[in-house]
């Protein structure tokens, strides 16, 4: 057995750089908890009942492990508005994405806007914050959306799914199969007369493509998002271009695409 003592400096650096590898990269709770010091649950066995009597049912605060998207497609269909359908997946526990997340994350903007932006999934400011695109990269946004003369009290801002993903990997299917009815369902509600996706696994999705986002940005489409036909535009993720600078080029061409379509529509 080693010996219990404090870690020194690069002792605890490998450990954080352990946890960061395995995708844990913020802290939930003000105080660290030993897991190790905790014991162990006993194992007993199982107690005979007499068969006049039910086992005894699962309590509402026992979360599933995975949930069923024909369940997910139902509950999202019943909302009848964007506040119903936000309370329906704040008590919505069929995904496993909300057992990790902070909290949800729902929309930002204008929810009566023409134009309905969507990204992939929060990040670990915006799961801190409860709102979509915030931090360097929401900065970035509202940047770029002042470019062309608008801001957040113009668009409607959403993503993929509405929590985030453990060290900020990309949703599985499984997750974004049960997530995706409760977007279809904020898209119809919502009624946008243009979506504008933010990076490659939000265009994959809302364009129902395996192809890759630099082939497919800047090019017009009309989608089907739920039972609601959209035209769309693919552009790159803001958090990209932080990263990618020159990118930032192709994104002023996209802005300047939108605005464009916004004039067409007669929406500018």
């Amino acid at each position: 057995m080693s010996e219990d003592r404090p870690l020194n400096r690069d002792e605890m650096v490998s450990v954080l750089e352990w946890y960061r590898a395995a995708g844990v990269d913020i802290a939930v709770g003000e105080e660290p908890i030993d897991r190790f010091a905790q014991r162990a649950p006993v194992r007993t066995a199982p107690i005979a009942m007499p068969q006049t009597e039910r086992p005894p049912e699962r309590t509402a605060d026992v979360l599933p492990i995975g949930g069923d998207p024909t369940e997910a497609r139902n509950l999202a269909a019943s909302a009848q508005t964007l506040d119903e359908l936000q309370a329906t997946l704040a008590a919505y526990n069929g995904c496993g994405l909300k057992l990790r997340a902070t909290q949800l994350v729902f929309a930002d903007g204008n929810p009566e806007a023409d134009i309905m932006l969507i990204g992939e999934a929060p990040g670990a400011e915006e799961d801190r914050q409860g709102k979509p695109f915030v931090g360097k990269s929401g900065e970035l946004l509202d940047r770029m959306l002042a470019a062309i003369g608008l801001d957040r009290t113009k668009v409607y801002i959403a993503n993929t799914v509405p929590w985030r993903p453990p060290g900020n990997r990309t949703p599985s299917p499984e997750e974004l199969a049960l997530c995706l009815p409760f977007l279809h369902r904020q898209v119809e509600l919502v009624a946008p007369k243009i979506v504008l996706t933010l990076g490659g696994p939000a265009m994959q999705t809302v364009f129902d493509t395996t192809n890759g986002i630099i082939k497919m940005r800047g090019k017009w489409q009309t989608v089907t998002i739920g039972k609601y036909s959209v035209e769309a535009l693919p552009t790159l993720h803001p958090a990209y271009l932080l990263r990618n600078p020159p990118a930032k080029q192709q994104a002023w061409m996209d802005l300047l695409s939108l605005k464009m379509k916004l004039e067409e529509l007669g929406l500018g």
